[in-house]
């Protein structure tokens, strides 16, 4: 994709601050760092979401994250504990649509960097709850 910043990264195009690359996989400082380390980890193959990537790239970006992710906590001993998110769509936060996890360490609970959690359990009966889990299932491709 020719005007896809990721893809640039990718190619040398751009400047990035790269800590790992191999064959599939690339993965960089995101120039925003939310916390210091955060890292992004991009298939090197286009792809906008998750929603385009198949099981075998799946299995090669996500098998990356614990090498990347252990190195990264490695490298400062302030680190905690760690958010590892990937955003599909505008309305999920993605704002580069080229597939990518972020590694967000964590360094205490003022880091600037927090998620929430609604509880909405009181909002569904059982029998909801049954019907949306079975209606996700028969949608499962091979199940």
């Amino acid at each position: 994709m020719t005007d896809c910043i990721f893809c640039k990264i990718i190619n040398n195009e751009i400047p990035s601050r790269k800590i790992y690359e191999d064959d599939d996989v690339v993965a960089f400082l995101d120039i925003t760092q939310v916390t210091p380390g955060h890292t992004l980890v991009v298939p090197k193959k286009h792809v906008s979401d998750i929603f385009e990537v198949d099981e075998v790239l799946a299995a090669t970006v996500a098998g990356k994250i614990p090498k990347i992710a252990k190195a990264i906590k490695k490298s400062n001993p302030k680190i905690k504990g760690m958010n590892i998110i990937n955003n599909n769509g505008k309305v999920a936060y993605q704002s580069v649509f080229h597939s990518h996890i972020h590694i967000l360490p964590r360094f205490d609970e003022q880091d600037d960097f927090s998620i929430h959690f609604g509880d909405h359990s009181k909002n569904f009966t059982s029998e909801e709850l049954d019907s949306i889990a079975l209606t996700i299932k028969s949608k499962l491709e091979g199940y």
